[in-house]
């Protein structure tokens, strides 16, 4: 036979419990018994508990109170039963709260509540809700009987959480059986003494009553019906992307409950787990989910674990001190102390030196705790052979567990990669030998993004999600790179089983953030129509506080300010991507600052964009000094705009004309002596002289200048062009000289015996640099390996499209790391 089981969401309102009688009736068709368990209406033991507690406080509103709860149980039974047919069952309910009635004004009188006079009151939900569903039973033609399990299930005299007889218990239950037939409405949670005295089963009560019967039964299956598809692989709450477990061990669901996962309460099942009962966790709102199955069966499964919990809000107890080091009975004494108290341990975690001793606890008994402690203690701290008992608090628990992880190795290796790579620290940890639960206990802000991260890595049901934060969406690098991602998005997905999801966008104007993703396809609209007035640090700090696993900055800007930004990113373990040159090209001691916090924080500082655009420049170099490589010398021409000048400049030709033309086809700035100026160049070269390991500083470039004082004074573009035009002749010697003997000009950077130079050369035919043509970019590295032929980079160096390919193949590598 079956024992169903349904607790308060389920029979919360008549909807509900018109889908509970559907079920009963669907199993009553096809058993001649049937066990149905029934919890009060939900939320209704609350609030008995909150009037129980107003009458002993001499609060008269009690009253109201009580009626309140009366008239949602006679609204109940008018929507379950027909109006010609109410008239008994209210009179019955009735007189029940006529008896509760009763009570309350004892109550209220002495203005006291004891335990055992709790729980009389606390068992009328049960037998309300149980009263009222077996008559909609009857009145739909399905045969039922009410059952009082006070008759039936028999316990100590502990009030509030009685321990049963099992004996007497499983004795009752079967001689009223074997005589019984239909289906049986028992109530849950409530039992009584041996002189009938009505006592409670404590948390999980109704499970525990539908265990009980389902034990002494030798029942097939006792199912559990709630408001979830069974247990999950996490929280919904927390975890979108949770899935239904469809078997899980006995181990596993106590394992998994113990640390926070509440759909069952593992020790009240234990009747059924010692007879080997299936249990099953069914949704009654959506019927025709299978579940989870939770037996002594281990069902193999895809996945190294079954599933993740957490409890969100623990404190952590430190007991330390060199005088516990090779001494016995420490431990014994310790948790002696505790438990002659009947405070509760939640993890356990020591050190292999026996220098120290951890456990998590409830935050309510954190003073208690200490108190005990100190007070128990208090010779071994007088001594110094004990440090001062130290708590923190705001802490929480995650674990993972799973019978897999006994055959799959790198599970915990796995596990703490993860955390690390998401900047999440763990404060302690602990693993049983039987290798079914690692536990580990971090900061409660991180709880979220942890569980999430784990989730994703563990069960892979959705691919591996970056989250994408863009400063400069509107701008022509970040709009270009938002259509790259968009345009890959399947290719990514399904090759790569990578999800980048844009998560927030800042231009100058407004500010979007959504932890669900932004859709790109009506972004910009979206940001005009919706977004918030930019605030950079708001921004930010926004992006800090979500504290999203798997995060990445993009800087897809030219700004200065928003490199202040930066350290504090990487600190709260926020990789970034940019080609912004201003952080790298600063001082010495910022560019070395950040790369020193993304190491501490093992996150990426990815910026190969800073030099040649899309070019793999920084990659390559980077490759040939961790290969053990000796750079000699780098050259290059950097900048797009001086190589189409100068692959355009020929004798006749005015210089003037051609930086005309450079500018009105978009090379350069709306001011082109921010190109001719040569910075730009100081700057990528500066960069590829750090990345080789020199300490040098903006002023250490040399650079031998284009433009002539009388250019650089004047007040505006107009007056630069004329005395660009009056320098002409300056120009045309060079031009003249360098056609004269077969080369060709080129605005060299140069990095050789530690030194930086920037100059305007001229070359022959047989320098890598002399067919170059538009704005290519060039780089030359010469090396201990590649002394006579020189290792050459060549390519677009400037553009829109190849500065958001290099972005985004940054983006891509960043998400590589993480997901390995």
């Amino acid at each position: 036979m079956k024992v169903l089981k349904f607790g308060g969401t389920s029979v919360g309102t008549v909807d509900s419990i018109l889908k509970v009688i559907e079920i009963i009736q669907t199993n009553a068709a096809k058993e001649n018994k049937l066990a149905v368990v029934f919890s009060a209406l939900g939320g209704i033991t609350n609030r008995f508990i909150e009037i129980g507690k107003m009458a002993a406080n001499g609060d008269t509103e009690y009253l109201e109170h009580l009626q309140s709860a009366e008239d949602r149980h006679f609204n109940v039974i008018r929507g379950l039963i027909d109006i010609k047919s109410q008239s008994n069952l209210l009179a019955r309910v009735k007189v029940i709260f006529n008896e509760i009635e009763d009570l309350l004004r004892g109550i209220s009188l002495i203005q006291e509540i004891s335990p055992r006079t709790y729980d009389l009151l606390l068992s009328f939900g049960e037998r309300l809700s149980t009263t009222i569903i077996t008559d909609a039973l009857n009145a739909r033609n399905t045969a039922a009987a009410f059952v009082d399990a006070r008759d039936l299930v028999k316990t100590n005299s502990k009030f509030n959480n009685a321990e049963v007889n099992f004996e007497k218990t499983d004795f009752n239950i079967q001689e009223y059986f074997n005589q019984a037939t239909g289906v049986q409405c028992i109530t849950g949670f409530i039992a009584s003494n041996d002189n009938n005295i009505t006592t409670t089963l404590g948390r999980g009560g109704s499970d525990f009553t539908a265990s009980i019967f389902g034990a002494a039964l030798k029942a097939e299956v006792i199912e559990i019906w709630t408001d979830v598809n069974g247990m999950m692989t996490a929280d919904p709450r927390k975890v979108k992307n949770a899935f239904t477990i469809p078997t899980i061990s006995y181990a596993e669901a106590m394992e998994l409950s113990h640390f926070g996962a509440k759909v069952i309460y593992p020790p009240s099942l234990t009747p059924a787990f010692q007879k080997r009962i299936p249990i099953k966790i069914l949704n009654t709102f959506e019927a025709e989910h299978t579940g989870t199955v939770i037996s002594d069966q281990t069902v193999a499964k895809a996945y190294s674990i079954t599933g993740i919990s957490s409890i969100d809000d623990i404190s952590l107890v430190n007991l330390q001190g060199n005088g516990m080091i090779g001494v016995a009975g420490v431990s014994a004494k310790l948790f002696g102390i505790l438990a002659s108290s009947s405070i509760s341990v939640i993890l356990i975690s020591q050190a292999s030196s026996e220098h120290s001793i951890c456990f998590a606890i409830n935050p309510s008994d954190a003073q208690q705790v200490t108190d005990l402690l100190e007070s128990g203690f208090e010779l071994e701290i007088a001594n110094k052979d004990i440090d001062q008992i130290s708590i923190q608090h705001h802490l929480s628990i995650m674990a993972v567990v799973g019978e897999g992880m006994k055959s799959s190795t790198g599970t915990s290796g796995k596990l703490f990669s993860v955390l690390g790579q998401n900047g999440i620290n763990v404060i302690a940890t602990a693993q049983g030998s039987s290798e079914l639960n690692i536990s580990v206990v971090i900061n409660k802000k991180d709880i979220s993004k942890a569980l999430n991260a784990i989730h994703e890595r563990f069960f892979e049901i959705d691919g591996f999600t970056l989250n994408v934060f863009l400063a400069g969406p509107s701008g022509l690098i970040g709009k270009t790179l938002l259509a790259q991602i968009l345009s890959q998005k399947e290719y990514l997905k399904k090759n790569k089983n990578l999800n980048i999801k844009v998560t927030g966008v800042i231009n100058t104007r407004k500010m979007l953030i959504d932890p669900d993703g932004l859709d790109l396809e009506n972004l910009e609209d979206f940001l005009a129509q919706s977004g918030e007035i930019s605030n950079l640090s708001e921004f930010v700090s926004d992006v800090q506080n979500l504290n999203l696993p798997n995060t990445v900055f993009v800087d897809a800007t030219a700004d200065k300010n928003i490199v202040q930004y930066y350290e504090g990113l990487l600190e709260n373990s926020i990789s970034i991507v940019t080609p912004n040159k201003v952080a790298n090209s600063g001082a010495y001691a910022q560019y070395i600052k950040l790369k020193d916090i993304a190491q501490k924080r093992n996150v990426q500082f990815l910026y190969e964009t800073n030099v040649g655009a899309g070019l793999p420049i920084i990659n390559t170099l980077q490759g040939l000094i961790n290969s053990g490589d000796e750079i000699l010398q780098i050259e290059a021409v950097l900048s797009g705009t001086l190589a189409f000048i100068f692959n355009t400049f020929k004798s006749g030709q005015k210089f003037v004309d051609v930086v005309k033309e450079a500018k009105a086809l978009g090379f350069t700035e709306p001011d082109p002596r921010e190109d001719l100026s040569g910075m730009d160049v100081a700057r990528k070269i500066l960069i590829l002289a750090r990345e080789s390991g020199l300490e040098l500083e903006p002023e250490d470039v040399k650079i031998n200048p284009l433009l002539n004082d009388a250019c650089v004074a004047a007040a505006n573009v107009d007056a630069f062009y004329e005395a660009l035009f009056a320098d002409n002749e300056r120009f045309e010697k060079m031009i003249d000289e360098a056609e004269a003997k077969n080369e060709v000009l080129r605005f060299i950077a140069r990095l050789k015996d530690a030194k930086a130079s920037i100059s305007l050369q001229s070359v022959d035919k047989s320098h890598p640099f002399y067919n170059l043509s538009g704005s290519e970019n060039i780089i030359s590295f010469t090396t201990a390996r590649y002394k006579d032929n020189p290792l050459v980079v060549k390519g677009p160096g400037a553009g829109a499209e190849v500065t958001a390919m290099g972005v985004f193949a940054d983006i891509i590598t960043l998400s590589t790391v993480l997901a390995n």
